[in-house]
């Protein structure tokens, strides 16, 4: 019980929020795979810290880009509140230590994955919102998305697309492909493409095809140069 009551302690400290009631951050925390044995989970905190955080991105991303339409807002919404970034959000305030669950279910890797990460995150932004109202939530919510949101917006964007247009913008002209290598038997190729964009170091990649390692190789220099962030998918 003192090392769940230190996780939790460790979670309010990341987020730089104390929670009045200490038995929402702890349901918070609880895997469904306990909830047999303590008769409550994160599940229903899950559902309603789901809808907090796709008001709270909704309104950012009205704000943010007022010159975009529904169909362009869209797929940034998405992409922003995918369960790959929630995930990688609960590793920033470094959930996985305190999330309570079966030995089952933590032998089978349950604290790095996607989708426990993810619903905790939710079931967080959720327990915030009961806690401390919406004021709570936008806090720790600005902590993790704020900082990053246009890089993990931009990320619904193929590569190439996403690259030529952070290029250009910062002066890099446009990226130039190269056919590198090519391997493997007809019906199963491996091509090897570089890319190149102004004076920025080049980047390489495979693929299947020429498309994908293309998109392989923006995508390096995107996250290399600190474009786009890295989320574990």
């Amino acid at each position: 019980m003192a090392r769940a009551a230190a996780e939790l302690a460790t979670v309010e400290a990341a987020t730089s929020y104390t929670f009045e009631n200490k038995k929402l951050l702890e349901r918070a925390m609880t895997h469904s795979s306990l909830s047999s044995q303590s008769g409550v989970d994160l599940e229903r905190l899950e559902f309603l810290g789901d809808r907090v955080l796709g008001l709270l991105t909704a309104e950012a991303l009205w704000r943010r880009y007022p010159e975009m339409d529904e169909g362009q807002l869209a797929p940034r919404l998405n992409q922003l509140v995918r369960k790959e970034t929630c995930a990688d959000a609960a590793r920033h305030f470094g959930l996985g230590p305190a999330i309570r669950m079966s030995v089952g279910e933590e032998r089978n890797g349950g604290r790095d994955r996607n989708s426990v990460l993810g619903d905790a995150m939710e079931s967080l932004l959720g327990a915030l919102y009961i806690d401390g109202g919406l004021e709570a939530a936008v806090k720790v919510y600005d902590q993790y998305w704020g900082q990053r949101f246009d890089a993990i917006a931009d990320q619904h964007l193929d590569p190439k697309t996403a690259l030529q247009e952070w290029a250009q913008a910062e002066g890099h002209g446009t990226p130039t492909y190269r056919d590198v290598d090519r391997s493997g038997p007809d019906h199963a190729p491996e091509f090897t493409i570089e890319v190149r964009a102004g004076g920025l170091d080049p980047a390489s990649a495979k693929g299947k095809s020429k498309r994908d390692a293309q998109g392989a190789a923006a995508r390096e220099i995107l996250l290399r140069e600190g474009v786009w962030i890295a989320q574990k998918g």
